[in-house]
């Protein structure tokens, strides 16, 4: 399906922006941590496109590395490190002061808290800080009080703006498993279908983050999970080919999963572990919505138990702005203690059985990402499910 006008708009704009009014609501929301934990200054951070604080608090994806400084009422400093990264930086941050970090971001940053009048014990952190720069920050102010807690459980909950922007990044998502799906056949390398995925949304402005693709044959299988990295073997007739789809637009992603059999109709093993994982997501989208409990989406997928299959990945994660909890695993493949927190409206979250053999040698890939409502949940996908034969 075509996006619609007013996402057409923002994926059209020279530079995508999200609203002044959404910008503003971020920033309330940080500063409310802030006061929380009695600090007056944030030193915020990212590096090699992982810290989304960066773009939440002043829409600049992070490249190489992003250091800033937030005091309320007072405009951001942003230090990139590398210099020419500065100029597009400054045209997107435009309510920071964007400059080069120089030899040290965060050494830039420790002189403007300084300027500021920052006071021992005051200062917080949000983003991944390394040791180095934590120590720096320390001998300065003390150590930083870490606020990534607090942060995460912010994200977990997204505005109706973001969530536009997420269907965004979901419909890239879906024209990149449609282009494998129409464009798979006996003879094509991995790789190459690396390129079937990418070539279908790059040249609309979305960002590869993950295409793990996953080839075996479905009569002498030894594959049960995408691999992260293609190998040179050629699809042939009879294979099945998993994938696992993420694009993303200025850092909003969408998440889908999906299996083909090429030139031949699935095995019965291979139709007992899709129908399997249909029956396990059906259960969990079924019980899904505001308030649900962890543990009822543990309990709706022991269908997987009783099929006598199991799961290697993840069973249902949080999604939009990192990984992010609850990280849920089924009864025999946990992934962690069990959470006690209702799920909330507005969570973004992605539902994967992904359903193998105890062996591991058999495998297939379902699910999409979804947002959760009051009464359930609403699909942000529409790439139609299902286990097709190509």
């Amino acid at each position: 399906m075509p996006l619609s006008p007013h996402l057409q708009a923002i994926v059209d704009a020279e530079f995508p922006r999200m609203s002044n009014a959404e910008v503003a609501r971020h920033r309330s929301a940080v500063e409310a941590l802030m006061r929380e934990a009695e600090c007056d200054h944030l030193v915020f951070c990212g590096a090699n496109r992982t810290g989304s604080i960066v773009q939440y608090l002043t829409r600049w994806p992070v490249t190489a590395e992003a250091v800033g400084v937030f005091t309320p009422g007072t405009r951001d400093a942003l230090f990139v490190q590398w210099i020419n990264h500065e100029p597009q930086a400054a045209i997107i941050a435009d309510e920071a002061d964007v400059k080069w970090g120089g030899e040290s971001s965060i050494a830039s940053a420790v002189e403007v808290l300084k300027k500021r009048g920052a006071k021992a014990g005051r200062v917080a952190g949000i983003g991944p800080l390394r040791a180095d720069q934590h120590a720096v920050i320390a001998d300065a102010f003390g150590p930083p009080k870490s606020l990534n807690k607090a942060y995460t459980r912010l994200r977990q909950v997204k505005s109706e703006e973001e969530i536009d922007w997420l269907r965004i990044g979901a419909h890239y998502t879906d024209l990149g498993m449609a282009g494998l799906r129409d464009g798979v056949k006996p003879g094509l390398k991995e790789r190459e279908l690396d390129d079937l995925i990418e070539r279908a949304y790059v040249r609309h402005g979305a960002v590869n983050f993950i295409h793990y693709i996953g080839v075996t044959s479905m009569a002498s299988p030894n594959l049960g999970v995408p691999r992260q990295f293609p190998l040179t073997r050629k699809v042939e007739k009879g294979d099945v080919v998993v994938a696992e789809i993420t694009a993303h637009f200025w850092d909003y992603p969408g998440q889908v999963l999906r299996s083909f059999a090429i030139n031949e109709q699935p095995t019965q093993l291979y139709r007992d572990l899709h129908a399997t994982a249909d029956a396990a997501f059906d259960a969990i989208t079924g019980v899904l919505k505001a308030d649900a409990m962890p543990a009822q989406v543990i309990e709706a997928s022991r269908v997987i138990e009783n099929n006598g299959f199991t799961i290697i990945d993840d069973l249902l994660h949080g999604y939009g702005g990192g990984y992010l909890p609850p990280v849920l695993g089924c009864t025999n493949r946990p992934a962690a203690p069990v959470p006690e927190v209702p799920f909330r409206a507005g969570q973004v979250v992605v539902v994967q059985p992904n359903v193998v053999t105890p062996d591991r040698k058999a495998g297939i890939q379902t699910g999409e990402m979804m947002v959760i409502r009051d009464t359930g949940i609403e699909r942000l996908h529409t790439i139609p499910r299902g286990f097709l034969t190509i």
